[in-house]
This record gives C-alpha cells, sequence and structure tokens, in this order.
C-alpha cells in the first residue's frame, strides 16, 4: 500500500492537465493512483506532462485497460458498507452523492473513485454493488461539478487528515 494508505482511482479521465494535476498530489501526497481507460489523451502527452511537473516518477500510478482491471487488481470483489471492517471499501464521488466527504470515517486501503470530467461516472457504476457508498462535496445549490483534479485534491486531503497526515 501506498504512504498514506488511499488509492484513487480515475474512470476514463478526459483532460491530461487534470489528470497531471493529480499525479503530481499523488506525489506529494502519497495515495497510490490508478487510472481506468479509456483515456481521451496519451501518457506522453505534453499538457499532461507538465501539469505533473517533474513528479511523475514520484508518484505511484498503475493504468488499467478499463474500471473492471482496476477492480480486480485493487482485491475489489465484494461489497462492503461504510460501516464494515474490510479494508477494501469504495468511496464514489459524485454530485448527487447521498453522503458528504466531511461524513465518511476514512480508513487506510480505501478507494476514492471519480469519473470523466463531462459527465462524472456513469450510473452502473455509481450502482455497483461494490461500491460503498456515494459521496458528495457540497457546493452552492445550482453549481454543476467542480474542476476533478480540485475534487480529488479535497477529497484526498480530507481523508489524509482524519488519517492524521500519517504517511
Amino acid at each position: 500500500m501506498s504512504g498514506v494508505g488511499l488509492r484513487v482511482v480515475l474512470d476514463q479521465p478526459e483532460i491530461p492537465g487534470n489528470t497531471g494535476n493529480i499525479i503530481r498530489l499523488a506525489a506529494l501526497t502519497g495515495f497510490a493512483l490508478h487510472i481506468a481507460g479509456p483515456t481521451r489523451f496519451e501518457f506522453s502527452d505534453a499538457r499532461l506532462r507538465r501539469a505533473g511537473l517533474d513528479y511523475h516518477d514520484l508518484a505511484v500510478m498503475t493504468e488499467h485497460s478499463h474500471l473492471e482491471a482496476a477492480y480486480q487488481h485493487l482485491g475489489i470483489t465484494a461489497a462492503a458498507r461504510a460501516g464494515d471492517s474490510p479494508a477494501r471499501r469504495v468511496f464514489a464521488f459524485t454530485g448527487e452523492g447521498t453522503a458528504a466527504h466531511t461524513d465518511i470515517r476514512y480508513r487506510p486501503g480505501d478507494t476514492l473513485l471519480f469519473g470523466r470530467e463531462s459527465t462524472g461516472l456513469d450510473a452502473p457504476v455509481k450502482q455497483d454493488p461494490r461500491v460503498t457508498a456515494t459521496v458528495r462535496i457540497p457546493m452552492l445549490p445550482g453549481r454543476r461539478s467542480l474542476n476533478l483534479a480540485n475534487s480529488v485534491a479535497v477529497a484526498v486531503y480530507e481523508a489524509w487528515r482524519q488519517l492524521d497526515f500519517r504517511s
């Protein structure tokens, strides 16, 4: 497991700059980043490299052909409810989440799942029984969504704060 014991999964990210910023965040905070394809960019994209600066080699990052491959790699095979003890909990971040990101009691081994910039997570992904809970980051009414990199940063720092910033 990575430094903070958290895993972030990006499902089909579309914007290389966002993914580059998230790679940099992974390097600075120690979470393991898993990118499930297909992506709309190549990992050699200059915008991705520029946004990640020189942190790419410091991040723990794994590419997967699709979300199911990421789940298999992470050992996410069965449902775990928010209060369950297994370390394989999955929190799907969505504007329609039932719990605020600050209401979750994060633990090492938790997976934070984020969708595409344009459409978020598909309905079947949010309804998958392996998803422990759907989670929202509060915003003012009538606003659509935060930027993906900002959403990941908000979620990761809240989870890491709850873990007392342990590495």
